[in-house]
């Protein structure tokens, strides 16, 4: 591993690269704050992508585009004389100094912070971001409108459970669960797409809500479902071409047996 010297230098090195590429690039000079939003997304989720996989060689290559992104949205923002890297770097240390009082304790603390607990930590951060001078005015206001629906699902319940509106015990959500599976099967049967379509979202939110519960990550639990149907699906796919078939003409009886090999191979 490197030392804090080298490390401060291979960031400076970043910097440097940058205002070069930015000066002597026809792409890097011409880009905005506009047209570098669908790359960074992009990067955002190929950096997902190998933190799920557990890939360090991977991590390490995508953190390094999702890197560059940040400085290069703060080399924009000092170009407009609106801010530069330092101003982020001290905004961001600011904050986590802030929102971690039992790390930090205030000068004028009266007494050592009781909070000891990841639980206990999540809660202060909350109440903490709302008393900022440029934090959340209300509980909900940090989530993010462009996130993915079923993450913005999953932090919506998770900042209202840190001001206490949440279950007393976690087995309660199940009733509820079924009451919206209840629902859901009620207006399907009816035929009204429109009912049908909020009934199924509530019946979505509720089964993240039982996730969140019971401390599972719903966005990668079904991105791991994902990735083993296509598993199993390019196996079923895949053995049928090596017999000189197509999937269009097998019945399902068959292609359930192949994927029932798959599976029983682990896949």
């Amino acid at each position: 591993m490197h030392t804090r010297e080298e490390k401060l230098e291979a960031f400076g090195r970043l910097l440097d690269v940058l205002d070069e590429l930015r000066v002597k690039c026809p792409w890097d000079r011409k880009q905005t704050n506009e047209s570098l939003r669908p790359n960074t997304i992009e990067e955002t989720y190929e950096l997902c992508d190998a933190l799920i996989k557990d890939d360090a060689h991977d991590i390490c290559k995508e953190l390094g585009d999702v890197l560059l992104h940040v400085c290069f949205y703060a080399k924009i923002g000092s170009e407009k004389e609106q801010f530069d890297i330092a101003d982020v770097c001290h905004k961001l240390c600011d904050k986590l100094i802030f929102r971690h009082p039992h790390v930090f304790p205030p000068k004028d603390a009266e007494q050592p912070s009781d909070v000891t607990t990841p639980q206990a930590v999540s809660e202060q951060w909350e109440q903490l971001k709302q008393r900022e001078k440029d934090g959340n005015k209300t509980v909900l206001s940090g989530v993010p409108d462009a996130l993915p629906s079923l993450i913005k699902a999953y932090r919506i319940q998770d900042k209202a459970r840190n001001v206490g509106f949440d279950w007393e015990e976690r087995e309660q959500v199940w009733d509820k669960v079924k009451e919206e599976i209840a629902e859901f099967e009620a207006e399907a049967a009816r035929g009204d797409r429109e009912k049908s379509e909020a009934e199924f979202g509530d019946v979505l939110f509720s089964l993240i809500n039982a996730a969140r519960l019971y401390k599972i990550n719903p966005d990668n639990a079904l991105e791991k479902t994902n990735r083993k149907f296509i598993r199993r699906f390019n196996y079923l796919e895949s053995k049928t071409i090596k017999q000189g078939r197509d999937l269009t003409t097998m019945t399902l009886a068959e292609m359930d047996a192949i994927w029932d090999e798959a599976k029983a191979q682990g896949l």
